[in-house]
C-alpha cells in the first residue's frame, strides 16, 4: 500500500472471538512430521511457487512437511488467531506457535539460534528494524508472493528477502471511565493529571511497538528519523513527572486498571477496546496528530526453515486475498489493500472501519532505523531508570 493510500486508511479493532479457540502447539520438542531437508533441499531453495512447479505443487510439498513452526503470533494480534485457524484448516498442516506473547527480538533469536533444529522458525513476522536485522545475518530466503508486483517498491526489497505485511498507526488508548480526560497527544500525556498512569506495550530493545513508540514520540518533540533522542527525552521527562508506569500494557492490565493509558499500534488498541466492552471498559483510541507516525510489520522466510515448503505456503496465504481480508478484519492496513480495493476483493465492510487518518505518512530508510535502534538501545534505561 503506497504512503499516500495509507494515510487515507482508516482504523480497526482485533475480533475478540480469536483467543481462546485457538489450539495451537508450541513448537519446543519439534514432535510430528519429519521435516524436509531445509535450506539446501529444493524447497529451500525456491524463490516462488513456479520453482515447485506452481500452486498445486507447492500445497503438495507442503502438505508433506504437515506442519509449521512460527513464533510471537498473539491470537488477538491484528487477528492472527483467525489466521491460523483459516490456514489450518484449508491446507491441513498443523501450526506450532511458540511463545505467542513474545517479542520481535525473541523471534530473531529463536532463528539465529536454531539452525538445523527441527523446531527452528520457518516464518517470521517482524517489525523493520528486527527484519533488517535479519537481513544482515543472513537468515532470510528470497521468496516472492504471487501477489508480488501488486506490493509497492517502498514496501518490499528487491531481491524478495522480507516484505510489508500488515500495518498501523502508534496511537494513545485511554480508559474514559478511569481517566476525566483522555489524552490525544504527546503534549498531553506530560500533564500531571496522568501521574501513573501512561504505559507501553514492551521495552524499545525488544517490542518494535514500544520502539515505534520513541520514534513517534520524537517526531512529537522537534526530533525526526535522524534524531530520534527528543523522544528519548520525552520518555525520561515523562518517567520524572512519574507519568510513565513500567508495566507492560496488555488487555489484562487495561482490565485490571494497571494501566489505563496506552501507547500502542492503533490496531492493538482498537482491538482492546472491541474485547473490553463487556467488561466494562470504555476504551477510546486516537492518533496523536503531533507524533503521528505509522510502519508496518514484515513477513520473511527463514533460510534454515525446517519446513521450507509450509513456510513459503505460510506466506502466500498471507498475502492472497483471504489473508489480506484477515488482516482488515484486524483493523489493521494490509499491505495489498489499495490494488484489492482497485480489483473489489477487500472487505469492504471492515475496510469501512478503519478511521481516517489526515496526512501522508513518512517511512524511515534502513539506514535511519538502524541508527534509531542504536540511539534508543544505548539510551532506554537511562531513560526510564
Amino acid at each position: 500500500m503506497k504512503a499516500d493510500h495509507l494515510s487515507r486508511r482508516r482504523n480497526r479493532t482485533l475480533m475478540g472471538a480469536v483467543t481462546a479457540a485457538v489450539t495451537l502447539s508450541v513448537a519446543a520438542t519439534g514432535c510430528g512430521s519429519a521435516p524436509a531437508e531445509g535450506a539446501g533441499s529444493k524447497a529451500g531453495k525456491a524463490t516462488s511457487a513456479a520453482d515447485f512447479g506452481g500452486m498445486d505443487k507447492l500445497v503438495k510439498a507442503a502438505k508433506k512437511e504437515g506442519e509449521l513452526n512460527v513464533y510471537a503470533l498473539a491470537p488477538t494480534w491484528a487477528n492472527y488467531g483467525e489466521m491460523i485457524r483459516a490456514f489450518e484448516k484449508k491446507y491441513g498442516i498443523k501450526v506450532n506457535n511458540e511463545d505467542p506473547g513474545g517479542s520481535s527480538q525473541g523471534a530473531l533469536n529463536a532463528a539465529a539460534k536454531r539452525k538445523g533444529q527441527d523446531r527452528a522458525v520457518d516464518a517470521l513476522d517482524l517489525g523493520t528494524a528486527f527484519m533488517q536485522a535479519a537481513k544482515s545475518k543472513k537468515l532470510l530466503a528470497p521468496y516472492k508472493v504471487k501477489g508480488w508486483k501488486d506490493i509497492p517498491a517502498a514496501q518490499k526489497q528487491p531481491d524478495g528477502s522480507f516484505m510489508n505485511n500488515y500495518g498501523g498507526y502508534i496511537s494513545i488508548g485511554c480508559d474514559a471511565k478511569a481517566v476525566k480526560e483522555c489524552p490525544e497527544s504527546f503534549k498531553d500525556l506530560l500533564d500531571p493529571k496522568y501521574k501513573g498512569k501512561v504505559a507501553l506495550n514492551g521495552n524499545p530493545n525488544e517490542s518494535s511497538s514500544a520502539f515505534s513508540a520513541v520514534i513517534a514520540a520524537s517526531l512529537a518533540n522537534g526530533g525526526g528519523f535522524d534524531d530520534v533522542k527528543p523522544g528519548l527525552d520525552f520518555f525520561k521527562k515523562l518517567k520524572k513527572n512519574g507519568n510513565y508506569v513500567p508495566v507492560e500494557s496488555t488487555k489484562a492490565t487495561i482490565q485490571k486498571g494497571e494501566t489505563p493509558i496506552s501507547i500502542d499500534w492503533d490496531y492493538l488498541n482498537l482491538g482492546y477496546g472491541e474485547e473490553l466492552k463487556s467488561k466494562g471498559v470504555d476504551w477510546k483510541v486516537s492518533v496523536p496528530k503531533d507524533g503521528q507516525y505509522s510502519q508496518f510489520y514484515n513477513q520473511g522466510v527463514n533460510k534454515y526453515a525446517p519446513h521450507p515448503a509450509a513456510a513459503r505456503l505460510w506466506v502466500e496465504f498471507l498475502y492472497s486475498a483471504q489473508g489480506q481480508n484477515t488482516w482488515l478484519k484486524g483493523f489493521s492496513r494490509p499491505a495489498l489493500l489499495e490494488e484489492m480495493e482497485k480489483d473489489g476483493s477487500a472487505d469492504k465492510k471492515a475496510a469501512a472501519k478503519l478511521p481516517e487518518v489526515s496526512g501522508t505518512p513518512k517511512f524511515p530508510s534502513a539506514a535511519q532505523e538502524a541508527k534509531a535502534q542504536k540511539t534508543i538501545s544505548e539510551g532506554w534505561g537511562a531513560a526510564v531508570s
